[in-house]
């Protein structure tokens, strides 16, 4: 029954901006299956409600449907495509924004033993499991606080927690306890790929991001491969790329000039990373940069 119910309430009070009166609550409707497109992940967890959807992320590639949900524990470069969507039966998605402070609360105020122990290593940064009967109980709950505005303040609080309670204790509740831990493997590399993030078009050593880090450059690397499914230097381009795309969409006209802002020398290089990248070259992309589509990872 609450997966039905889901579907009802996602239907509801979709909104073209995914927005929603809650706080770090994002509702998705899509209405057409969509082809691959690149989009940076969130820290985020994403509930399918009706219909399906691919993400790859490096080589790793994950499927969910209907009562599956996705745990994004770091804001990544991914390719995402809704493959069963249409106007009569819309794919619909429930997200909540993962807060490392709000997952530290919990871990702090959980007693001994109640939580399974972390596994060595950096877990990777997306995962895929069933949703149990009682996180889809506590997803319903806390968006019919959106027809109950009274209750929303003192209720939608404690709901969000009884989710990530539900998730942290779950099948995949490993990369989200990390995401609260502070000497965590993956909050560590967390740093290094928002330092990334904010210095995409500069240049870099490996062993300064290992640095950065606080591990051995080979500790680093194994870690940041598992986490993310790439290479920092590859993670890297794809930061530039999308950022690329974002800024062809107000300057048209200044591929050479876009190109040198997100760090590349060679206008030619530019142009041939990014159609391999989004399937077109520069000049020929921007006309598809006119009616983006958002959407839940």
């Amino acid at each position: 029954m609450s997966i039905e119910e889901l579907r009802s309430l996602c239907a509801r009070h979709a909104r073209p901006d995914q927005r929603s009166p809650i706080d770090d609550v994002l509702i998705s409707k899509i209405d057409h299956a969509t082809p691959p497109a690149p989009a940076m992940s969130g820290a985020i967890l994403a509930v399918i409600a009706q219909g399906a959807k691919r993400i790859a992320l490096g080589d790793r590639v994950y499927e969910y449907g209907a009562g599956q949900y996705l745990i994004a524990s770091v804001d990544m470069p991914v390719t995402g495509e809704f493959l069963r969507a249409s106007p009569d039966r819309p794919a619909l998605g429930f997200g909540l924004l993962l807060r490392p402070a709000a997952v530290a609360e919990l871990l702090l105020q959980a007693g001994p033993g109640d939580l399974p122990p972390v596994p060595g290593g950096a877990p990777s940064g997306l995962a895929v499991s069933d949703a149990p009967a009682e996180l889809l109980d506590a997803v319903v709950r806390l968006l019919r606080l959106i027809e109950t505005p009274r209750d929303r303040a003192v209720l939608a609080p404690l709901i969000k927690r009884e989710i990530l309670w539900r998730v942290l204790t779950g099948e995949q509740g490993a990369p989200v306890r990390q995401l609260g831990l502070a000497d965590s493997s993956l909050t560590q590399v967390a740093r290094v790929i928002h330092w990334i993030r904010d210095h995409y078009n500069e240049p870099f050593r490996v062993e300064d991001l290992a640095q950065l880090a606080g591990m051995s450059v080979s500790a680093f690397y194994r870690n940041f491969q598992g986490v993310t499914a790439t290479s920092p230097l590859q993670f890297q381009k794809q930061i530039r790329l999308q950022q690329a795309r974002l800024l062809l969409a107000t300057r048209p006209g200044d591929v050479t000039g876009v190109g040198r802002t997100v760090g590349y020398d060679s206008p030619s290089q530019f142009s041939r990373e990014y159609h391999r990248q989004f399937g077109a070259p520069p000049s020929q992309d921007v006309s598809r940069l006119r009616d983006p589509e958002p959407a839940l990872p």
